[in-house]
């Protein structure tokens, strides 16, 4: 069997160590993929964006399967372009893409479903949207409709932090074409956690929550990036959650779609705020999430290789589940200097011996001309850890990060911290606990402040 995997992080090196373990005879070719994902695949010098040259490729390979990573070519429309070949694609269509691609569609998509999400409004004018942080009061969140990376959502204690994330967006244009609508959006309190939902369009197969770390710094300090870390499983979220998210957020969004003639397949990311009314809806993804694939697929014993490929020929999957090992997972990113504003390239990486069950999959690496590894991006490494314990994941992630050298690295020793913290509260790891705040509840200052929660225990 031939797949093609379209993509170049540490996502796709993920996806590709998970499908080859399914299957060792499997012919992978990626595009552009990276030096890790070498190791397992053929890789091919095509941006991910650039469609004629991607349908080129696939017309000479005519794999499979093809497994598209990055939401850019899926908002491009790099799956319709492959389907009109007769090319077996998983990752949604252009028009269903849309919902991550204009939050401002999917805001109203929820609210003619009835799925329960945060009250909004849309401007692009920075005028009205100043009037409508007025009055939905301080905090607030402002958020850009388009592709941010990650890095669109700014919540502001008060009406001023409002107005300077506003005039970021739309008047400065900082995020460009991507923050030229905004919402303005109600502050939810609570806990946050993703969920990904495989589905054929009206199924859906739910994968293990997951919880994410956004800020640079320990303690959830400093600034926005697209994610120093992921851990699961997650405690708060049990089987009756998860039962609950796919009945009154998944399978009405999906039905939503499918009357607006945008039949979504593929994979939908949901995030999730826990709160005191039941879980609400902060966003949809169009793809796996970035760094939480690199946290969750060693834990999945189940063979994602035949779920993808059945979705992708148009199979149901309907009364299918999957199978995950009764461990933890902590996956630790490992930053170039400069992360996130300017992050430096060209930096040679050295990494240390490290034991088999530490997983390094590479995310912005290239090699030079006489094959040294060098920093090719802002999020170098992900180094994934699978333990009994959260605790010992949490120790054995951050190690392993810790063996990874090159000047000006950054990462985190505390991913998972929230976890450790609930454990420690009921007297036992990974236990139980109240919620506590989550990366995208506490209001934060600044336009380049993420959303994170109160730091952890001392």
């Amino acid at each position: 069997m031939r797949v093609l995997l379209v993509g170049s992080g540490a996502r796709e090196h993920a996806l590709a160590w998970k499908l080859t373990r399914d299957d060792p005879s499997l012919d992978v070719i990626a595009a552009p993929g990276n030096p890790g994902i070498a190791q397992l695949a053929r890789c091919r010098p095509v941006s991910a964006t650039d469609l004629p040259a991607m349908l080129a490729l696939a017309r000479a390979e005519r794999p499979d399967l093809t497994v598209i990573g990055p939401e850019a070519p899926l908002a491009a429309g790099l799956a319709d372009v492959l389907r009109a070949e007769s090319l077996p694609v998983f990752g949604p269509s252009a028009a269903a893409a849309v919902i991550e691609s204009s939050k401002a569609y999917a805001k109203a998509l929820l609210v003619r479903a009835g799925v329960p999400t945060a009250r909004a409004e849309v401007h692009s004018s920075a005028e009205g949207a100043f009037r409508a942080a007025r009055a939905f009061g301080a905090p607030v969140v402002i958020k850009a409709s388009g592709l941010a990376a990650g890095k669109g959502a700014v919540v502001c204690e008060t009406i001023a932090e409002a107005d300077t994330a506003i005039e970021a967006m739309l008047v400065s244009r900082a995020l460009g074409d991507a923050g030229s609508e905004v919402l303005v959006e109600e502050f939810m309190e609570g806990e946050e956690l993703s969920i990904f939902g495989i589905t054929d369009g009206t199924d859906v197969i739910p994968m293990l929550p997951i919880q994410d770390h956004k800020r640079l710094l320990e303690a959830d300090r400093g600034p926005n990036t697209g994610g120093m870390g992921a851990y699961a499983p997650v405690s708060v979220a049990s089987a009756a959650l998860t039962d609950e998210v796919v009945a009154r957020i998944f399978r009405p969004t999906l039905e939503a779609m499918r009357g607006d003639g945008r039949r979504f397949t593929g994979l939908l990311y949901a995030g999730i705020m826990l709160t005191g009314e039941g879980p609400r809806v902060v966003e949809f993804n169009c793809r796996f999430g970035d760094p939480e694939t690199q946290a969750i697929l060693p834990l999945l014993e189940s063979n994602l290789l035949a779920v993808l490929h059945a979705v992708a020929r148009g199979d149901s999957v309907a009364g299918q589940s999957l199978v995950w090992r009764p461990d933890a997972a902590v996956t630790t990113v490992v930053a170039a200097s400069g992360y996130p504003d300017a992050p430096r390239r060209g930096d040679a990486i050295e990494i240390d011996e490290a034991p088999d069950s530490l997983h390094f999959f590479h995310a912005g690496t290239a090699e030079t001309a006489t094959g040294e590894l060098v920093t090719a991006g802002g999020r170098v490494l992900a180094v994934t850890a699978v333990a009994r314990t959260i605790e010992a994941a949490q120790a054995s992630s951050a190690a392993g990060a810790g063996g990874v050298h090159f000047a000006g690295r950054q990462f985190r020793r505390d991913i998972g911290w929230r976890e450790i913290a609930r454990g420690r509260t009921h007297g036992k790891p990974g236990g139980a606990g109240r919620a506590v705040a989550s990366e995208t509840a506490r209001p934060v200052p600044g336009m380049g402040a993420p959303t994170d929660g109160a730091p952890p225990p001392r």
